[in-house]
């Protein structure tokens, strides 16, 4: 159990915690009332920052009894053993030392005996020159082409704390490259990705610490095949880098030595965006802007290090969400940014907090007895008003709020800014003012309504108020701002790990996901038994292995030609026994015509279910099943392997359904009046080929595609 829960400073603040919960009534708009000064009270400023923390749910009392759980807590004394370089990730036995990424180059941090700065200095060098070659493009692709574009493959932290950097600054980008991101295990955000760019001036980045991550290394591996496809196995040195601990394992993805990045075991990932995982976002803003970035934060870590709690943002808003979560029962907290070019803050926000403190075994290994991280969720300005805060403002719940806006605008469109101001500030307004029954029964029959129409709409015009919130109003958003930014949650989620008993630095509940997932895939993979599965894991798994599969089998002339005149533009012995093997036992689905073109004794396809796609009302065939539209064919043919064999209409429909594409691609190039369709090639992965010679002399090729 945390042992805070028995100290005089926890307990005195459960006492207070009831006092407030016992008054009636929105309660923080009469402080307003009873104190003109309230706002000056709780507002802090820094370096052009505006903290208003006036419409919380506190007074001077509550702060008062948050700083002595702050000391009683020694918050103190475990910010100096993080910055001795002590292992205070106990778990994974790792000094936790991110804040020394973005120190000066004249400082010295010591881990384990040695001052890590050298280190450190050596590889924003290292990024310093990276970025100078590609900027001023004298890195090269395999076939003399400057980079144009640039793809992050990461997940976590590798991930989301560049890619919303990235977004924040758009105003900050260099010309000429483009920065892109790729997480998703899903092939649909890779193949999205890739297919407005060119090989030739694309280059990857894999950020992976291990060089194991099973997200990264498919996504990784599929970018590979995609390069290798057009520019060959060669190309792989030039349109590759890495972030990584693993130089061998980078290496044997054919990236060179002398580009790969390191970082070390005690930067987190969540943590990591200063580090060498930054490169992206510095090819993206330029390396002076990045090293801009390093300095927000360093102004930041000063701040939190040499400042007494009461005026210290990160422990303010630490010490906020213990109130709000731990005595007046929040379990979930909403951050709005007032600025589109943050809207990314929310997700990168999830992870840094959900991820550090969503837990409940303490650092002495017994449940630390309280709630711990809430909920954070949100979206950016206008957008959430019009999605879900109708259920803050009258859904009954208590949600805490963190309102981020900008004094100066990033774009400069006249009569935008003043307005979303103006929300940013109403909303805030009235979340903490709410409206009485009375004020709504009165505002009513001030609009005109009657006595007997204001009574019946008045209730429901009733807001509770009282919604906590805080807004933190920024100079403007440049890479100096957002570094601060970053850096005042960080050191928010260190002080709530302290303050809850946590080691807010593993993961366990990720790698335990992981796990999981590793011994599950050879069931979805090669049908393998897995033994131990409950009833649910293993009827999903069924009910996978059940999804039908379609393909589109064909011989297709060099020009795409696949018929003449409802005929066959050849005759190859061998492409007929391969035709017979490959759907002897399978579904097989065609149009009427190629349905008629087959000789008589071969009507229905024998060894084969035939289905025959029509739209003719009462057409017959014997021996086949009618369907009206590939839909219905598809329907009939449920769960059992299907190939489309016919014609040019069909295939064209089941195209963008099939998932593998069997063709006999024939060295020819006759004359033609029906085409297999094209297909994008980079979106298909050659899995097979069987070149040969028919006994007539024509060259072929068996060849399989898969859906990528």
């Amino acid at each position: 159990m945390n042992p805070l829960l028995s100290t005089p400073a926890w307990q005195a603040l459960e006492r207070h915690a009831a006092d407030w919960r016992a008054r009636p009534g929105p309660q923080v708009r009469e402080l307003f009332t009873a104190d003109p000064q309230r706002f000056e009270r709780f507002a802090l400023r820094w370096e052009g920052w505006l903290v208003d923390c006036s419409k919380q749910r506190i007074d001077a009392t509550t702060l008062a009894l948050l700083t002595d759980l702050w000391q009683a807590a020694d918050v103190p004394g475990w910010i100096a053993r993080m910055r001795s370089g002590e292992a205070i990730n106990h778990t994974e036995g790792r000094a936790v030392l991110h804040h020394a990424l973005r120190a000066d180059a004249d400082t010295q941090v010591m881990h384990q005996g040695r001052d890590v700065m050298p280190e450190i200095r050596a590889v924003l060098d290292r990024i310093e020159q990276f970025c100078a070659r590609i900027h001023g493009g004298s890195w090269r692709g395999a076939t003399n082409q400057p980079v144009r574009d640039v793809v992050n493959i990461g997940i976590g932290g590798s991930d989301l704390g560049p890619k919303m950097a990235t977004r924040a600054l758009f105003t900050q980008h260099v010309k000429g490259v483009r920065v892109h991101y790729v997480s998703n295990l899903d092939g649909a955000h890779l193949a999205n990705c890739l297919k407005p760019l060119d090989p030739a001036s694309t280059l990857f980045i894999v950020s992976s610490k291990t060089f194991a991550t099973q997200e990264t290394l498919q996504n990784a591996q599929s970018a590979r095949q995609w390069i290798i496809r057009t520019l060959g196995v060669g190309a792989v040195a030039r349109h590759f880098v890495a972030v990584s601990t693993n130089i061998a394992a980078a290496q044997g993805f054919g990236i060179a030595a002398e580009n790969v990045f390191p970082f070390w075991d005690w930067v987190g990932g969540r943590f990591s965006v200063w580090s060498a995982i930054g490169l992206p976002l510095a090819l993206a803003i330029g390396f002076e802007n990045f090293q801009r970035l390093l300095a927000g934060g360093r102004s930041m870590d000063r701040h939190f290090f040499e400042t007494p709690p009461e005026r210290n943002l990160p422990a303010l808003l630490a010490l906020l969400e213990v109130w709000n979560v731990n005595f007046l029962g929040a379990d979930t907290r909403a951050v709005q940014p007032y600025s589109q070019s943050l809207e990314l803050l929310t997700h990168y926000l999830q992870q840094l907090e959900m991820e550090s403190n969503g837990k409940q075994t303490g650092r002495d290994g017994t449940p630390v007895g309280h709630g711990t991280a809430p909920v954070v969720w949100g979206e950016a300005g206008t957008n959430g008003q019009h999605a879900f805060y109708q259920l803050i403002h009258q859904g009954g719940r208590l949600i805490p709020g963190d309102f981020i806006a900008l004094r100066e605008p990033d774009f400069l469109l006249p009569g935008h800014h003043e307005k979303l101001l103006a929300n940013c500030f109403a909303q805030t307004e009235a979340l903490m003012r709410g409206k009485t029954l009375d004020e709504a029964h009165a505002e009513l029959l001030a609009g005109g309504a009657s006595v007997a129409e204001a009574a019946r709409l008045a209730p429901y015009k009733v807001f509770p108020g009282d919604q906590p919130t805080t807004t933190l109003l920024m100079p403007r958003l440049d890479p100096y701002t957002l570094g601060q930014l970053i850096a005042l949650y960080e050191h928010k989620v260190f002080v709530l790990g302290v303050l809850w008993h946590l080691n807010s630095f593993d993961q366990w509940g990720v790698e335990y996901g992981k796990q999981l997932a590793n011994r599950l895939l050879p069931a979805l993979v090669d049908d393998a038994p897995v033994a131990g599965l409950d009833a649910s894991t293993a009827g999903l798994i069924a009910a996978c292995r059940e999804k039908p599969r379609l393909t589109l089998i064909a011989a297709v002339a060099s020009n795409g030609g696949i018929g003449k005149d409802n005929q066959l533009l050849w005759h190859l012995p061998e492409d007929m026994k391969f035709f017979r093997e490959t759907t002897r036992g399978a579904t097989v689905i065609m149009g009427r015509k190629t349905w008629e073109s087959l000789p008589p004794r071969f009507r229905p396809l024998p060894g084969r279910r035939n289905i025959v796609v029509t739209r003719q009302a009462g057409y017959q065939a014997e021996g086949g099943e009618i369907a009206h539209g590939l839909d219905q064919a598809l329907e009939l043919a449920g769960t059992a392997p299907s190939f489309v064999i016919g014609g040019a209409e069909l295939y064209a429909l089941a195209l963008p359904r099939a998932q593998r594409l069997v063709l006999t691609e024939v060295s020819l190039t006759p004359a033609a009046d029906a085409y297999f369709p094209v297909f994008a090639r980079d979106e298909w992965r050659e899995v097979s080929r069987q070149p040969g010679v028919s006994e007539n002399g024509i060259a072929y090729a068996f060849v399989t595609y898969e859906k990528i």
